[in-house]
């Protein structure tokens, strides 16, 4: 069905089109019964793909990674198609208005998305009135940032006040330190920023009674020394995971013009070109930390087969966001049938 049904979502500009998708989703919490029958033809008891990581518990590997439901306000509902945990966000202290549009393309002969959004989002006091609202009946991870007109100097402050709000309300958190989005982000991946700021989340968790995983995410753009010192960081530091990886700024190997492309502009690429450079780099973090660094996998994963490569690679879980709307709403189902069968 859902192949009949891309070329009129497609028919869209991408972020009208998203739109479309979350009201389409508000419609579904209200019919009656709606949710049961949405479960029933996506969700799958899976006991043997449950894991336990972090202290909690995933009922499969799967997992949707931030950007789709930016102030939590989706999350209950995209749980329905078989997801185990949702990463809402990025949040950020106060709200922002991100970048101008158009900011969001498709990149169909590639299956990919170019996106500068920008990190647009409510602010967290609007991210926590949500999940105050409506209870998460799954695993929640806030992917937390920095605003936009936050110096590098002052972004530590941001994170700690993000992540102080957002404690008692979410299960597990992501730094994201590598959007490719918003100007110098990047360089919190420097070991002289980055140590800062995981220094402070995790004083600042001592103090709390209940235990909260903290990530950080990586871009897939950064160099084999810039990831050997993160890797190091994160071993001493006592940091619970790497997500690898954000989008990238890279256009090689792509099969659209150049002109298209230049007509698009600067961007952060998802999709199935990230595939590869992804696993290379869960590759690498599992192999050069002996394994002793969970990874969330995301980038580029696109089919059953793909995902389970990501897991062979090393990753404890996976993420995934453009498979999940070049692929639809039975993507998670058919890579959990897949992993089952070949587990």
């Amino acid at each position: 069905m859902y192949r009949l049904l891309r070329p009129l979502f497609f028919a869209f500009y991408p972020e009208t089109a998203h739109k479309i998708v979350l009201m389409f989703l508000v419609i579904i919490r209200h019919i009656p019964f709606a949710k049961n029958i949405v479960r029933a033809i996506y969700c799958r008891k899976t006991p043997h793909l449950e894991r336990e990581l972090f202290g909690l518990k995933f009922k499969n590997p799967v997992g949707l990674a931030g950007g789709f439901d930016k102030n939590a306000e989706y999350y209950n509902d995209m749980a329905n198609f078989g997801f185990s945990f949702i990463e809402i966000g990025s949040i950020s202290p106060l709200p922002q208005d991100g970048n101008e549009k158009p900011r969001l393309f498709r990149i169909v002969e590639d299956e990919a998305l170019i996106n500068r959004m920008g990190l647009n989002n409510n602010g967290v006091k609007k991210a926590i009135e949500n999940l105050k609202k409506n209870k998460p009946e799954t695993i929640i991870a806030a992917n937390i940032t920095k605003n936009n007109t936050t110096s590098l100097e002052d972004a530590g402050a941001d994170y700690e006040r993000v992540f102080a709000l957002a404690y008692d309300f979410v299960d597990m958190f992501v730094l994201n330190i590598s959007c490719p989005n918003v100007s110098g982000l990047g360089k919190l991946q420097g070991v002289e920023h980055l140590a800062g700021i995981i220094d402070k989340v995790l004083d600042m968790r001592r103090y709390y009674d209940e235990y909260k995983p903290i990530l950080i995410k990586l871009s897939p753009d950064i160099s084999k020394e810039q990831l050997d010192d993160i890797i190091e960081l994160s071993l001493l530091s006592g940091i619970d995971g790497i997500v690898a990886t954000n989008t990238t700024t890279s256009r090689e190997g792509l099969k659209t013009p150049v002109e298209q492309l230049d007509s698009i502009g600067n961007g952060g690429l998802s999709g199935a070109p990230l595939f590869k450079r992804s696993k290379e780099m869960v590759k690498y973090i599992h192999q050069k930390s002996k394994g002793l660094i969970p990874i969330i996998a995301c980038g580029g994963i696109m089919t059953p087969q793909q995902a389970k490569e990501m897991l062979d690679a090393g990753a404890s879980l996976i993420e995934i966001y453009t498979g999940f709307i070049y692929k639809g709403p039975a993507m998670v189902r058919n890579i959990v049938n897949y992993l089952e069968k070949n587990a």
